[in-house]
């Protein structure tokens, strides 16, 4: 647990008592700060109760009286479409509002520090797609050379609730545009940005509220590098307002669409091949080709990110080169589930909007495409430029019959549930083709989280290939 300083006799509330929630009201006492812990559910009430937390109902007008902050969950909105009532309550009594990136920021620093021989050094990865292979893969590079790494934020722990790195430690954390946009607090070390593609649009007020969020990390964080993916004209203009000039390797530029010329650091994946270039040659390579747990050019820019990072921590590209081969790839993002007959079965579930199912799309050569849950905006009109590698879509969710009349010539059929698409999919696959589940929709019709729908697509293909 990270001990919340700068609070220590004050009386701090905190709003939602998830897993971020709860991990900050623990380390809000550990710090000595009176923690008034609630939540808007009642049955989230009920489970903090049973687990010994003291309440405080934070709609009560008398309650500010003396509240240092209000410490708000990154799924509560605090602006846009509307403040929670809550939230508009301590913004009227003029109550700071923060979060717990803010308060880690705040805190993870201690005495302890100038006993170390090198001091612990933060990672934090942004971006609209990828960010949580981003991070993992970072990961999981630094504990392969027997680094002290912990992975938290929006993957993984909440970032409170981890321990105080040691001597060398390094920090990962994966950090949503709901949680740089309120933290009051942002100093990492290394910042990455993946990409920005359009979501969350209403909580930001926009595309540019949504990018103005991704940006404080870098323009309010200071890094001290900056990993910058830029093959969307956000990035691009995010490097250059990081950038002193060309030369200024503080930014390292990232592209899986094509090498980046000039002078400066670069990290670019073409063809499956990632190449490292410093003042205008190329210094190091690697064939991303054969990395089964980095499939496809989506997965390649998340290895250009991982990578920077991993070349700024000091890390040499043969080393980098050999963690890569043994990471596996996260659940739910590309995840190779089984392979029967010449039939590779692709879970990802995490693909909840077009883009990102665009991109797992463009993975696979033949596929037998399962999609469909809660649609979002535009539903899949998007993706008609990567349906050529598609044989077949077996629809399911609340958006199969929106999404039948968006495939145009593409051949699908209407499955309703994730039994039937399964079943029907494997028995039409041919050997050399995949079954890919990539919903480009979201899952709240028929399964509490994406996680839980991945988890049954797994599930019901493990009972098909158990009736073969």
């Amino acid at each position: 647990m990270i001990p919340v300083q700068g609070h220590a006799g004050g009386r701090v509330a905190v709003l939602g008592l998830g897993r971020s929630g709860r991990a900050t009201v623990r380390a809000l006492e550990a710090g000595g700060a009176e923690a008034l812990a609630w939540d808007e559910s009642g049955e989230a009430r009920a489970r903090a109760e049973a687990d010994g937390f003291a309440l405080t109902d934070l709609g009560r007008p008398d309650v500010w009286s003396g509240v240092q902050a209000l410490i708000v969950s990154p799924g509560i909105p605090h602006l846009y479409p509307a403040p929670n009532r809550v939230v508009a309550a301590a913004l009227r009594a003029q109550v700071p509002l923060d979060n717990d990136i803010g308060l880690f920021f705040r805190s993870h620093a201690t005495d302890e520090w100038a006993r170390f021989d090198r001091v612990p050094r933060v990672v934090a990865v942004t971006g609209s797609n990828g960010k949580s292979t981003t991070a993992a893969l970072i990961a999981h590079v630094l504990a392969a050379e027997g680094i002290e790494v912990q992975l938290a934020g929006n993957i993984g722990r909440g970032v409170l609730d981890i321990e105080p790195p040691g001597d060398g430690g390094v920090v990962v954390l994966e950090l949503s545009s709901y949680q740089i946009e309120l933290a009051r607090a942002l100093t990492p070390d290394i910042a990455i940005f993946t990409n920005l593609t359009p979501d969350h649009l209403d909580r930001h007020g926009g595309l540019g509220g949504y990018f103005a969020a991704k940006r404080r990390l870098f323009a309010e964080g200071g890094p001290d590098r900056a990993v910058i993916g830029v093959d969307e004209v956000e990035g691009l203009f995010l490097a250059d307002r990081m950038a002193e000039g060309p030369a200024d390797d503080r930014v390292i530029r990232i592209s899986a669409a094509a090498r980046i010329e000039g002078v400066g650091w670069s990290v670019a994946a073409r063809k499956g091949f990632l190449a490292e270039r410093r003042k205008g040659r190329q210094v190091a390579s690697i064939d991303l080709r054969a990395i089964a747990g980095l499939p496809g050019a989506h997965n390649h820019q998340n290895a250009c990110a991982a990578f920077a990072a991993a070349r700024a921590l000091g890390l040499s590209p043969r080393r980098i080169e050999a963690a890569f081969q043994s990471f596996a790839g996260l659940p739910h993002r590309s995840q190779r589930i089984a392979e029967a007959g010449g039939v590779v079965f692709v879970n990802d579930s995490k693909a909840t909007n077009a883009d990102s199912a665009a991109k797992a799309l463009q993975a696979f050569e033949r596929i037998r495409w399962i999609a469909g849950g809660l649609g979002k905006e535009g539903g899949i009109a998007s993706l008609a430029p990567h349906l050529g590698h598609v044989a077949k879509a077996y629809l399911i969710g609340h958006s199969a019959r929106e999404f039948a009349l968006q495939l145009g010539e593409t051949p699908s059929e209407i499955c309703g549930d994730m039994a039937t698409a399964v079943a029907r999919a494997a028995a039409e696959a041919e050997p050399g083709e995949t079954v890919l589940l990539a919903p480009a929709a979201a899952s709240f019709d028929q399964y509490a989280d994406f996680e839980a729908r991945g988890d049954d697509f797994a599930a019901q293909v493990r009972q098909v290939l158990a009736m073969e």
